[in-house]
């Protein structure tokens, strides 16, 4: 057997923790890391093994220093609070547990215990934000039951008084009542979002995210960059093609109204494992983040922004990130945000249910 194989069969009851932990050697290398570390790195043991810590993530400058006198010393160590950032991905709060360890072949090395402490706060922030977001549905439900009965009483009113007119000049006053109703309306359709139940077909998101790419390139600015990081393990799934189509275009669309003339808008797509939203645990789970160096969400909007008739912009209606989040809801799914001037993530997280 190959070392490497030795040290996957050595460590593999590893897999099945949820702290996150990783085999280093001297020179400070990833020879081994777990499920629970792949999914704090963002990547695969295949792409990290072999590289040198700080190839895989940015840290303090403290930790490393506590690395290395772990090493020379032979002496464990433990730092709280540490905050590191993985390689294209957003940064982490973590506890960190170094111990010197020697393998059978008489190699120093370094096993390190990683505890994400803002793993248990994110899942906090999520089932209160589906929470919101089903309370915000059944004020919207209860809201379209109210104005929907009076609404059709006045279609169906100015209709009967059109026929009963005999100057044709006041139709078109009882024309613009129809056409106002039926607008309204359709207003209180769409703050409901699709009414049928999602269809269950084969999806490949990169084909999908190709799709959005193409249609969002018509009509927008000439100077616009639509750049892509796509993670090619992420495998086939089940799911609504067409709404998922529909929840990226309208993000990436408020992506290019926030950037203008000269955006940078990046398509990143990761496999995470080990993941739970809104209190359910999935193996695999798909996270698509719309990147853009606009000025950002403003501070104020940023815990509101799924909220129905919630806007950053004059222009916005309010709508698009309050369906696209019910969308996704439907789906299983949901969807994240974090702005910070020239930096602003819109996280699209998909259960993948495997073919």
């Amino acid at each position: 057997m190959t070392p490497q194989a030795d040290i996957l069969g050595e460590f593999a009851l590893l897999d099945q923790l949820s702290t996150a932990v990783l085999l280093l050697d001297d020179k400070l290398r990833v020879v081994y890391l777990n499920a629970a570390a792949e999914q704090i790195f963002g990547a695969s043991l295949g792409r990290i093994v072999g590289k040198r810590i700080i190839q895989v993530t940015n840290l303090p400058d403290s930790l490393l220093l506590r690395m290395r006198d772990a090493l020379d010393l032979d002496q464990p160590f433990t730092d709280r609070q540490i905050i590191i950032e993985p390689h294209g991905k957003s940064p982490t709060q973590i506890d960190c547990a170094i111990t010197p360890h020697r393998t059978e072949r008489q190699q120093n090395g370094l096993l390190l215990e990683l505890n994400a402490i803002d793993r248990p706060l994110r899942i906090a922030r999520e089932e209160a934000l589906l929470s919101q977001q089903e309370h915000a549905r059944s004020l919207l439900r209860g809201l379209a039951h109210e104005v929907k009965n009076p609404l059709g009483g006045l279609r169906g009113a100015a209709q009967l008084l059109s026929k009963q007119l005999k100057d044709p000049d006041l139709e078109d006053y009882t024309s613009i009542i129809i056409r106002e109703a039926d607008r309204l309306r359709e207003l209180i359709d769409r703050m409901l979002g699709p009414s049928t139940r999602p269809r269950q077909d084969p999806v490949n998101i990169h084909e999908v995210l190709e799709h959005v790419r193409k249609i969002s390139r018509v009509g927008s600015p000439q100077n616009l960059q639509i750049r892509i990081d796509y993670d090619p393990s992420i495998p086939e799934f089940i799911s609504d093609r067409d709404r998922l189509v529909q929840v990226l275009l309208n993000i990436v669309g408020n992506a290019i109204n926030a950037t203008g003339e000269s955006g940078d808008i990046v398509f990143r797509s990761r496999v995470i494992s080990s993941f739970t939203i809104g209190g359910d645990r999935h193996p695999l789970v798909a996270a698509i983040e719309i990147i853009d160096n606009g000025p950002g969400v403003p501070e104020a909007l940023i815990d509101q922004i799924f909220y129905p008739m919630v806007s950053g912009t004059a222009a916005g209606s309010g709508l698009g990130l309050s369906i696209a989040q019910s969308i996704m809801n439907q789906l299983g799914g949901l969807i994240e945000c974090r702005s910070e001037p020239g930096n602003t993530a819109f996280t699209v997280l998909i259960p993948l249910e495997i073919l």
